[in-house]
C-alpha cells in the first residue's frame, strides 16, 4: 500500500467518523423535535381540561433555546475547548468534554422531554393532579411588605446575569428589569452626566420589576485630578476608590442627584438601589503575605479612625494602656494596614476591625441618604455576601447586621455547592450533599435583623461559581437549593449566570471567563429544573410566606464582639445553630439591638455559648431581657471577658430564669424541652435515621387555610434518610404530595438533595 492510499484510507476513515457524529447529532435534535410536537399535542388536549400546561410549555421553550446552543457548540469547538482548558478540573479533558458537549446538551433535552411527556401524560390519566401557577407578568408584580404580590398572591422571582432581553428568553425565565449606574458617568466637575446615558434614562419607559446596580469601578478623571492620585485606590475590588476621600461624596452626589430623579416610583427601581456589589474592605496580612483582597487605607482613613478613638476611648492613658503604646496625643497613633493577623485578639485589632465596620456602614448610609433625597420611597440593599458573616473572619468591614438593618431589602449575594473546582476537603463534605452553612445560617441571621423586608439575592450562586461547578449536575440538587433557600426567607432573585448571546454564542462578558465551563448554560435540565422549582414554589406560595414568617422560637445569641476577638467564633455559632437545625423548629438569632429593639414575645430562650467575648452593652442586653423574665441558657465558656479581656460581672437570673449547660447536646435537649414546656413545639413530628451519624433532613411544618399541616422536607445529608412522620393525637395519617397532588408514604426513604412537600392530615 502506498502512503498516498493509506492517507486516502485515512482521511475516507476520518470522514465516516465525522459523518456519523453528524447523522447521530440530527438524529438526537429529530428525535427532541419530534418529542416537543408529541408534548403539544399533549397540552391542547389538557388545556381542554383545564389543566395547568405552564411546566410544560416552560419545558419546550426551555428545549428550543438548549436545541440551538447545541448546535452553536457543535460549530465552535475551538472557542469552547479554550473556555474548558481556563478550568483547571477540565483541562487534561477539555478536547474530549467539548466534542461530546453538544450531543450531551441534546441528550439532555431528550431526558428533559421525557419527563415532561410522562408527567403531562399522568394528569391527562388523573394518576397525578397540578396545582395551577402563575406565569408572572413582571410589569404587574409588585413589592409588598415582606413579599412581592402578583394577582393578590405571594410570588417569588428569578432571572439570570446578563440574560439577553429577548421575548424567547424572558417569556418564562425571567424578565427582570433596571439600570446601571458608575461614577465615570459625571463627566464633568459641574456635574454634567454623560449624554448617551443620561438620554437612555430619560428615554427609558416604565418596564418591568427591576433595580439600579450602582458600580464603583470607574472614577471620572477630573475626579482623579481633583482629589489626588489617592483617589483612586484598591482597584482589585468593586470600590475602586477611597471612600473615606471628601471626592467620594462629592461624585455620588453629582451622580445621583441627576439620574435618581428620573428613576424615582418606576417599575425598574422598585427592587432598589443596590449601593454595591459584593461589597468588603479587608485590610489583614499574615508576615509578608497580604490576604485575598486586602490593601491599604488613606490618610483621610487614618485621621478618622484617630478621631473614632479619642471618642470611644477619651484620653490618651487609657489607650496606651489597651494598645501597650506611648502615644502622646491620639494625633500621633500609628498603625499599619494590612494588619498583621498575629494581633487578632489584641486591642488594636479589635479597634480596628470595629471601626472598620463602622466607617463602610457610615459610607453607605450616605449613599441611602442623597438616593432618598430625591426619591423618598426609594428602598436600598447590599449584595452581600453572606459569608462576609457565617465564616470567621471580621476584618472586612462589612457589619451585616447594621446594614441589613440600614437597607430597605435584605441583600444579598448567597451561595452553595456540593463539589470544588481545587483546595482542600471540605468539613461539610463528611456529612451532607452539599455546604448549606451560608444559605441556612445566614439567612435566618438577616431574618431574624430584619423580619419584615423582602429578601433579594442578586447574585444567586446556588448552580456555579468560579471555583464551584460542574457539568453533569444533577438536576435535584438545583431544586434542593432552591426550595430550601425560599423556605429560609428568600423572595427574589438574580441567578448567576447567562454567559450566552442571544445565537448561543458565548457572551463578550464571558469570553476568558474560568467560570463559564461547565456551567448552567450548558445544562438543559438544570436550567429547567429551577424553573420547574419555581412554579412549584410559587403554586404553594401562601405555604412557603407562611415558613417564612414562622417564629423563630429559639435563638443563638450572636455577639460582634467575640466574633471580632476569636479565630473560629463562627465555627462555634455554628455547632449550636446545626445542632437544632435538623429538628423542625425555625433557627432565628438575637443580637445587643435585636434584644433592646424587638419584642422578646417573638421567642422563647436565648443561647449563649462559646461566646467569651462581650462588651458592656451587649452584656446589658441579655440582662434586661431577663429582668423581664427571659430564658437563657449558658454555658460556663460565655460572658466572661469584655472586648479588651477585662473580667465582667456575672449575669443575674432577675425575674427570668438562667440555665447552665455544657454539652450540644444538653443544650438541644433543655433547648426542646423549653419549646415543649411554651406549648411551642410541632404537632407534626419527624423521625430520622440515615447511614450517617448526623441528620440530613431540614424539615418545617405550617398549617394551610384548611387547617391542615404542611410539611417541608429536604435532605442536605450525604446518604439516603428514612423518615417517619406522625401527627401528635392520630394514630394514622394520610401524606398528600402537594407537587402531584397524590397520596404518599409517611415513612419515605429521602434520597440526598430529595424534597418532599406533603399535606399530612388525620386518617
Amino acid at each position: 500500500m502506498t502512503f498516498q492510499t493509506f492517507r486516502f484510507k485515512q482521511i475516507l476513515f476520518l470522514i465516516g467518523i465525522f459523518l456519523s457524529i453528524s447523522i447521530h447529532a440530527q438524529d438526537l435534535e429529530k428525535e427532541a423535535h419530534k418529542k416537543i410536537k408529541s408534548i403539544e399535542k399533549l397540552i391542547k388536549k389538557a388545556e381542554k381540561k383545564g389543566i395547568d400546561v405552564l411546566k410544560e410549555k416552560t419545558t419546550i421553550r426551555t428545549a428550543e433555546v438548549f436545541l440551538k446552543y447545541a448546535n452553536w457548540d457543535e460549530n465552535h469547538i475551538e472557542a469552547n475547548t479554550k473556555a474548558f482548558e481556563l478550568v483547571r478540573k477540565y483541562k487534561k479533558n477539555a478536547s474530549e468534554m467539548v466534542q461530546n458537549l453538544a450531543d450531551f446538551e441534546r441528550k439532555d433535552v431528550v431526558l428533559m422531554l421525557d419527563e415532561a411527556t410522562d408527567n403531562i401524560n399522568l394528569l391527562l390519566k388523573k394518576k397525578a393532579f397540578r396545582t395551577p401557577s402563575p406565569n408572572v407578568d413582571w410589569t404587574e408584580a409588585f413589592v409588598d411588605g415582606d413579599q412581592i404580590t402578583f394577582e393578590g398572591k405571594p410570588v417569588f422571582l428569578f432571572d439570570y446575569t446578563w440574560k439577553p432581553k429577548t421575548k424567547e428568553l424572558t417569556e418564562f425565565h425571567g424578565n427582570q428589569d433596571g439600570f446601571f449606574l458608575t461614577p465615570s458617568y459625571v463627566t464633568k466637575e459641574d456635574g454634567t452626566i454623560n449624554k448617551r446615558i443620561m438620554t437612555s434614562l430619560i428615554e427609558k419607559k416604565e418596564g418591568s420589576l427591576g433595580f439600579i446596580f450602582l458600580n464603583h469601578k470607574n472614577t471620572p478623571k477630573w475626579a482623579e485630578q481633583k482629589y489626588g492620585p489617592g483617589f483612586k485606590m484598591r482597584t482589585d475590588t468593586y470600590t475602586a476608590y477611597d471612600i473615606d476621600n471628601p471626592g467620594a461624596k462629592d461624585v455620588q452626589e453629582k451622580l445621583l442627584a441627576a439620574v435618581v430623579p428620573k428613576m424615582a416610583g418606576k417599575k425598574f427601581s422598585e427592587l432598589g438601589y443596590m449601593l454595591c456589589n459584593e461589597p468588603h474592605f479587608f485590610t489583614q496580612k499574615t508576615g509578608d503575605k497580604v490576604a485575598w483582597a486586602s490593601g491599604p487605607v488613606s490618610k483621610y482613613t487614618i485621621d478618622k479612625f484617630k478621631t473614632w478613638l479619642q471618642q470611644k476611648h477619651v484620653s490618651i492613658g487609657e489607650l496606651n494602656a489597651l494598645w501597650k503604646t506611648d502615644f502622646k496625643d491620639f494625633s500621633e497613633v500609628k498603625i499599619e494596614i494590612p494588619m498583621d493577623t498575629s494581633l487578632i485578639g489584641s486591642a488594636i485589632w479589635y479597634d480596628w476591625s470595629l471601626f472598620n465596620m463602622n466607617r463602610v456602614t457610615e459610607w453607605y448610609s450616605f449613599l441611602k441618604s442623597e438616593i432618598q433625597k430625591h426619591d423618598k420611597e426609594a428602598k436600598v440593599h447590599l449584595k452581600i455576601m453572606p459569608n462576609l458573616w457565617t465564616d470567621n473572619q471580621r476584618v472586612h468591614g462589612i457589619d451585616l447586621e447594621a446594614l441589613t438593618d440600614l437597607s430597605g431589602i435584605i441583600g444579598n449575594d448567597s451561595g452553595a455547592h456540593n463539589n470544588d473546582m481545587w483546595g482542600k476537603k471540605e468539613a461539610w463534605e463528611d456529612h451532607y450533599a452539599f455546604e448549606w452553612r451560608e444559605l441556612c445560617m445566614g439567612f435566618d441571621f438577616m431574618k431574624s435583623v430584619s423580619p419584615n423586608k423582602i429578601n433579594f439575592n442578586s447574585e444567586l450562586h446556588y448552580l456555579s461559581t468560579v471555583k464551584s461547578r460542574d457539568l453533569y449536575q444533577d438536576p435535584a440538587y438545583a431544586r434542593a437549593t432552591f426550595w430550601l433557600a425560599h423556605s429560609h426567607g428568600m423572595t427574589a432573585s438574580q441567578i448567576w449566570y447567562w454567559p450566552r448571546e442571544a445565537n448561543g454564542a458565548i457572551s463578550k462578558k464571558a469570553q476568558n471567563d474560568k467560570g463559564y465551563a461547565g456551567s448552567n448554560n450548558q445544562q438543559p435540565r438544570v436550567t429547567n429544573e429551577v424553573a420547574m422549582t419555581m412554579i412549584d414554589l410559587n403554586a404553594n406560595s401562601e405555604e412557603i410566606m407562611k415558613m417564612q414568617r414562622q417564629r423563630k422560637s429559639l435563638r443563638v445569641f450572636y455577639s460582634k464582639t467575640s466574633a471580632i476577638n476569636k479565630t473560629n467564633h463562627m465555627d462555634d455559632v455554628f455547632e449550636l445553630y446545626e445542632s437544632l437545625h435538623f429538628e423542625g423548629t425555625p433557627i432565628g438569632f438575637v443580637t445587643k439591638d435585636i434584644l433592646n429593639n424587638q419584642d422578646a414575645s417573638l421567642w422563647d430562650a436565648v443561647l449563649v455559648r462559646e461566646t467569651e467575648f462581650v462588651n458592656k452593652d451587649e452584656l446589658e442586653a441579655i440582662q434586661k431581657y431577663l429582668n423581664k423574665g427571659g430564658i437563657v441558657l449558658l454555658d460556663e465558656h460565655s460572658l466572661l471577658k469584655d472586648e479588651y479581656g477585662n473580667s465582667l460581672i456575672e449575669l443575674n437570673e432577675g425575674k427570668g430564669k438562667i440555665y447552665k449547660l455544657n454539652s450540644l447536646e444538653e443544650f438541644k435537649s433543655k433547648a426542646l424541652s423549653v419549646l415543649k414546656e411554651k406549648g411551642h413545639e410541632s404537632e407534626v413530628s419527624v423521625v430520622e435515621s440515615n447511614d450517617s451519624k448526623t441528620k440530613g433532613c431540614v424539615w418545617k411544618v405550617v398549617k394551610n387555610k384548611k387547617g391542615n399541616h404542611v410539611l417541608s422536607v429536604v435532605n442536605v445529608g450525604k446518604s439516603d434518610a428514612s423518615i417517619q412522620i406522625s401527627l401528635k393525637g392520630a394514630s394514622s395519617i394520610t401524606c398528600t404530595d402537594l407537587i402531584n397532588g397524590v397520596e404518599v408514604s409517611s415513612s419515605p426513604v429521602l434520597k440526598p438533595y430529595e424534597v418532599y412537600f406533603v399535606e399530612v392530615v388525620k386518617r
